[in-house]
């Protein structure tokens, strides 16, 4: 006796990935039409959205970045109502510190961010006053950007999950996606127990988006999963960490930062990996004890707590956002029509995540992009998967 074929469930659309890229845009589609949205963990966040330690940062990250930053203000300021019991930002100032070695890439940044973001520029006395575990003599200069804040990531998170099955959406956790192929007009996405149908799938994967691409026969992004390290140590009695700014190197080559009463503390790594549950290595945590002690006067003999996240990139840092398209050096194939990329937002993908989510979600249903987005200047072809197959196609032979 051989069994029926196993029927597909329907939707208009199919988002893979219910971290907070995936979260963000599905419950936007939600609103206006039939989203499910696929998860392969037990819940949903488990990798590099749990495991973040998001700032609000305008000053942070290439000027793509930027932009989508200013334009997720206004949401994070003022949620929609009983999208979260408190606010999604407590004010936290960043400082970016520099050595002498390092004022052209102090200078660098101060020109790039200047018109776009309240920053004060501090000489060496005043870097200690504002942070005063600097070791003397190591920084020579930095600046303040007193616009950041820190993100409740779980309440962002879970906020846009309430949006999402409070218009109809429907999250399927332990769903990993096994196979994906055109049948007709429609994409069918299998998975150990499913098949799901949609015309048009949202690839929000994150390390694993390339992987989801490769599935479908899209070509992939060159999409590189980096791995980076986070401690958690005491902080120095007669310090109130809560006061004190996040710190970091102006070339990003470690960090510190309050975190409940103790110090989150990184060596800002970028180790190329597989798609993973990533896990601290112990040369990372090494490296990181020894930059943070040179930079800061801390006495470091036990570690609370360790973890590793994910942030993948491509070489570009800006995300990629966009239906997929097939570089003019190769033939358009059917697998590309309806295969929206929603990737490579690396370290940024928290503090973007509001203007992503509404830029993305306009542009799979094919409408123009918001238009108070386009004006904090983001230029659409920066973020972009066409861009990336034009330097594919610069590149060739």
């Amino acid at each position: 006796m051989t069994s029926s074929p196993q029927q597909a469930v329907s939707a208009d659309f199919v988002v893979i990935g219910a971290g907070i890229a995936g979260a963000s845009v599905a419950a936007e589609l939600a609103k206006s039409a039939h989203v499910i949205l696929l998860e392969m963990e037990s819940q949903p966040g488990y990798h590099t959205t749990g495991r973040s330690a998001a700032m609000f940062a305008p000053s942070y990250g290439p000027g793509p970045i930027r932009a989508l930053t200013r334009a997720s203000n206004g949401f994070f300021l003022t949620p929609p109502p009983n999208f979260a019991a408190h606010d999604l930002l407590s004010p936290r100032d960043t400082l970016m510190i520099a050595r002498h070695d390092q004022m052209n890439e102090l200078d660098a940044t101060l020109n790039q961010i200047a018109d776009e973001t309240p920053v004060k520029r501090l000489g060496q006395s005043a870097l200690r006053q504002h942070q005063p575990l600097l070791r003397e003599g190591y920084a020579s200069a930095g600046f303040l950007d007193m616009a950041a804040s820190e993100i409740d990531v779980h309440a962002l998170h879970h906020g846009y999950l309430r949006m999402f099955r409070a218009t109809g959406g429907v999250l399927v956790t332990k769903s990993e996606v096994l196979s994906l192929s055109k049948r007709h007009h429609d994409w069918q996405v299998q998975t150990a127990s499913h098949i799901y149908s949609a015309a048009r799938i949202v690839n929000a994967a994150g390390a694993w988006a390339d992987s989801i691409a490769s599935l479908a026969g899209v070509m992939p992004i060159g999409l590189v999963p980096q791995r980076r390290t986070a401690l958690i140590v005491a902080s120095p009695s007669g310090i109130n960490p809560q006061d004190l700014p996040l710190t970091v190197d102006i070339t990003e080559k470690f960090y510190l930062k309050p975190d409940a009463g103790q110090l989150l503390i990184s060596p800002a790594d970028e180790t190329p990996s597989a798609p993973c549950d990533a896990q601290p290595d112990e040369l990372d945590i090494a490296l990181c004890v020894d930059r943070i002690t040179t930079a800061f006067d801390l006495d470091i003999r036990r570690i609370h707590n360790k973890w590793a996240g994910l942030r993948s990139f491509v070489p570009d840092k800006s995300p990629v956002v966009g239906y997929a398209r097939a570089s003019s050096s190769r033939a358009n194939t059917p697998h590309d029509d309806g295969f929206f990329w929603l990737a490579g937002q690396g370290g940024y993908g928290i503090q973007t995540a509001p203007a992503l989510a509404r830029y993305a979600a306009a542009l799979v249903q094919e409408q123009s992009p918001p238009a108070d987005i386009l004006d904090q200047g983001l230029d659409p072809h920066t973020i972009g998967p066409e861009r990336l197959a034009d330097a594919a196609d610069r590149q060739s032979p």
